[in-house]
Protein backbone atom coordinates (compact mmCIF):
# COMPACT_ATOMS: atom_id res chain seq x y z
CA UNK A 1 0.00 0.00 0.00
CA UNK A 2 2.78 2.46 0.69
CA UNK A 3 3.91 1.87 -3.05
CA UNK A 4 0.70 2.63 -4.40
CA UNK A 5 0.55 5.95 -2.19
CA UNK A 6 4.58 7.13 -3.25
CA UNK A 7 2.99 6.25 -6.82
CA UNK A 8 0.44 8.62 -6.49
CA UNK A 9 2.19 11.30 -4.64
CA UNK A 10 4.86 11.55 -7.23
CA UNK A 11 2.50 11.55 -10.37
CA UNK A 12 0.32 14.57 -7.93
CA UNK A 13 3.57 16.00 -7.68
CA UNK A 14 4.39 16.15 -11.33
CA UNK A 15 1.05 17.48 -12.30
CA UNK A 16 1.47 20.14 -9.71
CA UNK A 17 5.20 20.98 -11.63
CA UNK A 18 3.14 20.71 -14.85
CA UNK A 19 0.91 23.29 -13.73
CA UNK A 20 2.89 25.42 -12.48
CA UNK A 21 5.42 26.20 -15.36
CA UNK A 22 1.95 26.14 -17.77
CA UNK A 23 1.22 29.18 -15.54
CA UNK A 24 4.92 30.60 -15.53
CA UNK A 25 4.92 30.33 -19.11
CA UNK A 26 0.94 32.12 -19.31
CA UNK A 27 2.07 34.78 -16.79
CA UNK A 28 5.46 35.43 -19.32
CA UNK A 29 3.25 35.43 -22.47
CA UNK A 30 0.87 38.04 -20.72
CA UNK A 31 3.47 40.64 -19.44
CA UNK A 32 5.38 39.99 -23.10
CA UNK A 33 1.57 40.70 -24.56
CA UNK A 34 1.27 43.96 -22.87
CA UNK A 35 5.26 45.12 -23.74
CA UNK A 36 4.40 45.00 -27.34
CA UNK A 37 5.51 47.69 -29.72
CA UNK A 38 1.44 49.14 -29.94
CA UNK A 39 2.63 51.57 -32.98
CA UNK A 40 3.48 48.80 -35.38
CA UNK A 41 1.18 46.11 -34.28
CA UNK A 42 -1.42 47.99 -35.88
CA UNK A 43 -2.54 45.81 -38.89
CA UNK A 44 -1.65 48.55 -41.72
CA UNK A 45 1.11 49.53 -39.87
CA UNK A 46 3.14 46.65 -39.55
CA UNK A 47 2.08 46.00 -43.24
CA UNK A 48 3.47 48.99 -44.51
CA UNK A 49 6.92 48.04 -42.53
CA UNK A 50 7.13 44.85 -44.09
CA UNK A 51 6.55 45.99 -46.92
CA UNK A 52 9.11 48.40 -46.69
CA UNK A 53 11.50 46.35 -45.20
CA UNK A 54 11.68 43.57 -48.23
CA UNK A 55 11.94 46.46 -50.50
CA UNK A 56 14.35 49.35 -50.66
CA UNK A 57 11.83 51.59 -51.47
CA UNK A 58 8.31 52.10 -52.39
CA UNK A 59 5.60 54.74 -53.65
CA UNK A 60 2.38 55.86 -52.21
CA UNK A 61 0.50 54.24 -54.57
CA UNK A 62 2.25 50.69 -55.07
CA UNK A 63 1.76 50.68 -50.97
CA UNK A 64 -1.20 51.39 -51.71
CA UNK A 65 -2.09 49.07 -54.45
CA UNK A 66 -0.35 45.82 -52.34
CA UNK A 67 -2.14 46.81 -48.70
CA UNK A 68 -5.48 47.52 -50.72
CA UNK A 69 -5.89 50.33 -48.58
CA UNK A 70 -7.73 54.36 -49.27
CA UNK A 71 -5.27 57.30 -49.35
CA UNK A 72 -6.37 58.59 -46.02
CA UNK A 73 -5.55 55.13 -44.38
CA UNK A 74 -2.30 54.86 -45.76
CA UNK A 75 -1.57 58.86 -45.04
CA UNK A 76 -2.21 58.30 -41.79
CA UNK A 77 -0.61 55.42 -40.88
CA UNK A 78 2.77 56.31 -42.91
CA UNK A 79 2.24 60.00 -40.93
CA UNK A 80 2.51 58.06 -37.29
CA UNK A 81 5.51 55.74 -38.73
CA UNK A 82 7.27 58.83 -39.90
CA UNK A 83 6.77 60.56 -36.68
CA UNK A 84 8.02 57.83 -34.72
CA UNK A 85 11.39 57.86 -36.87
CA UNK A 86 10.35 54.10 -38.89
CA UNK A 87 9.70 55.48 -42.03
CA UNK A 88 11.29 57.99 -44.37
CA UNK A 89 9.29 59.71 -46.85
CA UNK A 90 10.75 61.67 -49.51
CA UNK A 91 8.14 63.90 -51.61
CA UNK A 92 9.04 64.60 -55.36
CA UNK A 93 8.14 65.37 -58.81
CA UNK A 94 7.56 63.00 -61.48
CA UNK A 95 7.62 65.39 -64.67
CA UNK A 96 3.63 66.95 -63.70
CA UNK A 97 2.97 64.38 -61.38
CA UNK A 98 4.04 64.28 -57.37
CA UNK A 99 5.96 61.21 -56.20
CA UNK A 100 5.85 60.19 -52.45
CA UNK A 101 8.26 57.29 -51.73
CA UNK A 102 8.66 55.54 -48.57
CA UNK A 103 11.55 54.21 -47.14
CA UNK A 104 12.13 51.93 -43.76
CA UNK A 105 14.75 53.83 -41.80
CA UNK A 106 17.75 51.70 -39.84
CA UNK A 107 15.02 52.68 -36.75
CA UNK A 108 12.46 51.00 -38.35
CA UNK A 109 14.26 48.02 -38.89
CA UNK A 110 15.85 47.68 -35.65
CA UNK A 111 11.94 48.09 -34.42
CA UNK A 112 10.47 45.32 -36.19
CA UNK A 113 13.01 42.88 -35.84
CA UNK A 114 12.60 43.69 -32.24
CA UNK A 115 8.74 43.17 -32.49
CA UNK A 116 9.56 39.57 -34.56
CA UNK A 117 11.70 38.42 -31.92
CA UNK A 118 8.95 39.22 -29.36
CA UNK A 119 6.22 38.01 -31.48
CA UNK A 120 8.41 34.50 -31.83
CA UNK A 121 8.74 34.41 -27.84
CA UNK A 122 5.13 34.98 -27.05
CA UNK A 123 4.08 32.03 -29.88
CA UNK A 124 7.36 29.58 -27.83
CA UNK A 125 5.64 30.37 -24.83
CA UNK A 126 1.97 29.49 -25.55
CA UNK A 127 2.95 26.56 -27.51
CA UNK A 128 5.48 24.90 -24.88
CA UNK A 129 2.75 25.71 -22.02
Amino acid sequence: MAAKSSGARAARALEERKARRATLAAVAAESSAVNLDRLIHERTRLAIVSALAVNAALTFNELKASLRVTDGNLSVHARKLEDAGYVSCTKSFDGRMPRTEYRLTPSGRRTLEKYLNHMEALIRATREG
